[in-house]
């Protein structure tokens, strides 16, 4: 009797995790499907992978999520109903007071969003994050898993110090055993790394090493991002790409058919 009852608990104890994957999995088609998403912004799933993406960052119901520089809420719109009754979404954004009008605006665009839907994002919990006078956007140790898009490259541009600080808040912020997910625009590994950034590409390894810097471990790498079609040489940089066509008309037939930029796609665990 006890050898059976052992063994329906080892059963059990397997299977839990295989349920709670499939729950997280029907869950997260549900949100990617939802009324809630902007129809510009699922146009650009064919680019952004979301379901992909999240699946290899390791997203899964009942986590603590933190989502740095939300931008317009592009990602939001996915997380917030994924979260809203099985976990937490932190959106570490724009400081509402902040003396730069461009941070203002962002930050009463992104509260508008949320106000907007409470019935989608009424649990969202929002942080001020304003590298490098603001960065504590979550107590330590208290986060399963921070996400970023595209946004490395402009804390780069702020300076070597700023990047590093940003990271290092990332892995305070976490769990032993947590997860930091990056995506950003590539540079091929045969150009220079600009200091700055300024065309909005990043060598891999200058990523990785700023996170191994912080204390994190590389744990996978993901090609769901990549497009070989991006040279990453364009006037303007990355920036000449859709969806911002930054040249305009110049050469924007050529840039279409280019598509969005090549990517990288790194996870890295908090030992």
């Amino acid at each position: 009797m006890r050898n059976c009852l052992l063994a329906l608990a080892v059963t059990l104890a397997a299977a839990a995790p295989a349920q709670a994957q499939a729950e997280g999995d029907a869950a997260l088609k549900a949100a990617l499907t939802g009324a809630q998403r902007t129809p510009a912004f699922v146009a650009r799933d064919a680019w952004r992978h979301p379901y992909e993406t999240l699946q290899f960052f390791g997203l899964r119901p009942g986590m603590t999520v933190v989502e740095l520089s939300p931008g317009g809420g592009w990602y939001t719109e996915i997380l917030a109903p994924y979260l809203r009754d099985k976990g937490r979404l932190v959106l570490a954004a724009d400081d509402p007071a902040s003396v730069n009008a461009y941070n203002r605006r962002s930050a009463e665009r992104l509260r508008a969003k949320l106000g907007a839907q409470p019935a989608v994002y009424d649990r969202v919990q929002l942080a001020v994050f304003a590298p490098p006078v603001q960065l504590q956007f979550a107590a330590p140790g208290s986060v399963d898993l921070v996400l970023t898009f595209r946004n490395v490259h402009n804390w780069a541009a702020e300076g070597d110090e700023t990047v590093r600080a940003v990271f290092k808040s990332v892995f305070d912020c976490l769990k032993p055993g947590g997860t930091f997910g990056v995506v950003d625009h590539r540079l091929p590994a045969d150009r220079a790394q600009d200091a700055k950034a300024s065309s909005g590409y990043l060598q891999v390894d200058y990523v990785v090493r700023l996170a191994e810097g912080a204390g994190f471990k590389l744990a996978g790498a993901s090609e769901v991002n990549a497009n070989p079609k991006d040279s990453a040489d364009h006037p303007n940089g990355v920036w000449a790409l859709p969806p911002s066509y930054a040249n305009k008309d110049k050469d924007r037939a050529r840039y279409e058919a280019i598509g969005e930029s090549d990517r990288f796609t790194l996870r890295f665990t908090k030992p």
